[in-house]
């Protein structure tokens, strides 16, 4: 493993025995450059913000440009672990100040010695690592880094960040990203995209390819999808969709209302705890389940919508805009053929009324 300081400049550095290259290093105007090759990439930074943009030739190149009272104290090391070709940089302290968090927050995580966090250990029992606290304020190391990544066409990248904001921008590769407390935005990506967030929002526009956001506490947004697949998973916050082509779209909330708008898609899965779901369909699909514990579903369709329906609600009103061959129609169950039936469409609510209706 090689340390570089902040001021250093070298052509080469050279790995242990039977571990190849790492990168090459140089010092730009506003900070330090470094250039990443192999097949994954993985990127660990424990506070700032990270630029994520098209690059050009074959390697990732990472300008890191370091910040704060303390930041002389911070060091980065690039080497190959595991699978991966790895950039860390190192925080030397168990409490990092980050004056961006503000002053009343604060995140804990565990870091490794190497740098690494997160799930992927980098194909080694590293253990869990030592407690490190991110404040906004008070006593500690202030300092952080802020990174621009550019990533060559087809590249698998890995990037963790504990706190800041992330975005990418025209990426066109397999893109994961980790963070802790940290919103992300993307726009123009091709290829798959994964975005797991502990804590902030998500914010994606213009997404070709598999698309699989997750975020434990915060909203989600995205417009502009086309692909295999839409996962989205937040375990409190609302999802907001919106002109989506794809083949699966899935959507599951804890806590948090549910609105797809202008949506093609083949198979249509909505779950939220609670919270209400709206759906806008422009063509048929071949398999619709809507599951709400507590709120109402908005349905609308096109129209030469035809499905086989179920619908159980424990408490609130079904109402149809549209004729329907009855099977079984009570005051919270029914189910019937609308059409030639194509599309299996289940609709189950907790509380809550059902309405189904053509568009304008």
């Amino acid at each position: 493993m090689s340390v570089v300081s902040r001021s250093a400049v070298f052509s080469l550095i050279p790995l242990a025995a039977g571990l190849g290259l790492l990168g090459v290093g140089s010092t730009a105007a506003h900070g330090q450059s470094y250039d990443l090759s192999g097949r994954t990439v993985a990127i660990y930074n424990i506070a700032g913000e990270v630029k994520v943009e098209a690059g050009s030739g074959s390697n990732v190149t990472v300008e890191v440009v370091r910040s704060g009272d303390d930041a002389d104290k911070l060091t980065v090391e690039v080497g190959s672990l595991g699978d991966a070709q790895t950039l860390r940089v190192i925080y030397p302290d168990d409490r990092v100040i980050y004056p961006s968090l503000g002053r009343r927050s604060r995140t804990e995580l565990r870091v490794r010695a190497d740098g690494t966090f997160g799930g992927n250990s980098r194909g080694g029992r590293r253990g869990r690592g030592d407690r490190v606290t991110v404040a906004g304020s008070g006593s500690g190391l202030e300092a952080y880094a802020d990174l621009t990544i550019r990533v060559p066409k087809g590249q698998h990248i890995e990037i963790y960040l504990a706190v800041g904001q992330a975005s990418i921008t025209n990426v066109d590769g397999e893109i994961l990203i980790d963070t802790h407390s940290a919103d992300v935005t993307a726009s123009g990506t091709t290829g798959s995209l994964m975005v797991d967030v502990g804590s902030g929002q998500i914010a994606v526009t213009d997404a070709q390819g598999e698309v699989n956001l997750d975020t434990g506490s915060g909203g989600v947004e995205v417009t502009g999808v086309q692909g295999r697949s839409l996962l989205i998973d937040t375990g409190s916050g609302s999802v907001t969709a919106s002109d989506v082509d794809i083949s699966d779209l899935d959507v599951d909330t804890g806590s948090g209302r549910i609105r797809v708008e202008r949506v093609k898609a083949t198979d249509i899965r909505l779950d939220t705890g609670s919270g209400s779901i709206t759906l806008e369909l422009l063509s048929d699909a071949r398999n619709i389940e809507i599951d709400t514990g507590s709120g109402s579903v908005t349905i609308t369709v096109p129209e030469s919508f035809g499905a086989s329906i179920d619908i159980e609600t424990g408490s609130g009103d079904i109402e149809l805009g549209m004729p329907v061959t009855t099977r079984r129609w009570s005051r919270d169950h029914l189910s019937g053929t609308i059409g030639d039936g194509g599309t299996r469409l289940s609709i189950d609510t907790g509380s809550g009324s059902v309405h189904i209706r053509r568009s304008n």
